[in-house]
């Protein structure tokens, strides 16, 4: 019987206060408040589709706009994740997925590499998404590859409707950090790199 990967984090500034509780092993159990009901939305899919046990609370500066919330719970999640997954060993350590939804198609893919960069084309049909601003897909995205010291490649490569895109791509993140981080029998307690460190 392996451990479960757990961790919790709390990051706390004059703009946010957040708390994410992460289990790697988990079964998409999502407890979810940042006030963002879109943001929420999409969350839910790294857990359900991720297959990780996620508990984020968040409270910012919603009057200001939604940009120090959705960064700040980018980072934290990062933050927990990097925790969690400790010395990656035996993980596949890479991970890629294709998600559709109706007309948009989306692909990430994710390497736990140790060296944190985002490379994001994503061409939002609409600035907006109900009360979500889609530029801080963007700004999630950045503060998670930074924190988690990931390498990720995201692509919309279709897609109309604003809503339908912003949710591939999350789907498509989940499902491509659930193989990423899944255990591997046939290298157990080794490191995926042949440097023998990530």
């Amino acid at each position: 019987m392996t451990t479960p990967r757990l961790a919790e984090v709390t990051r706390a500034t004059t703009e946010t206060r957040i708390t994410v509780r992460v289990n790697l092993d988990g079964t998409g159990q999502a407890r979810l408040a940042t006030g963002i009901g879109f943001f929420d939305h999409m969350l839910d899919q790294i857990a359900r589709h991720g297959l990780i046990d996620l508990d984020i609370q968040a409270e910012g500066d919603l009057h200001i706009d939604g940009h120090h919330t959705v960064e700040d719970v980018g980072i934290t999640l990062g933050q927990a994740v990097y925790k969690a997954v400790g010395d990656k060993s035996g993980i596949r350590r890479y991970g890629y997925a294709y998600v559709p939804l109706d007309e948009a198609l989306s692909r990430v893919v994710i390497d736990f590499s140790g060296r944190p960069g985002l490379v994001m084309n994503v061409p939002f049909k609409s600035g907006m998404i109900g009360t979500f601003d889609s530029q801080l897909a963007h700004e999630f995205f950045q503060g998670f590859a930074n924190h988690a010291f990931v390498t990720l490649h995201i692509d919309n490569l279709r897609g109309e409707n604003a809503h339908h895109q912003c949710e591939t791509v999350f789907k498509a993140f989940a499902r491509a950090l659930r193989v990423a981080l899944e255990r591997d029998p046939r290298t157990a307690g080794t490191i995926a790199s042949t440097k023998g460190s990530l």
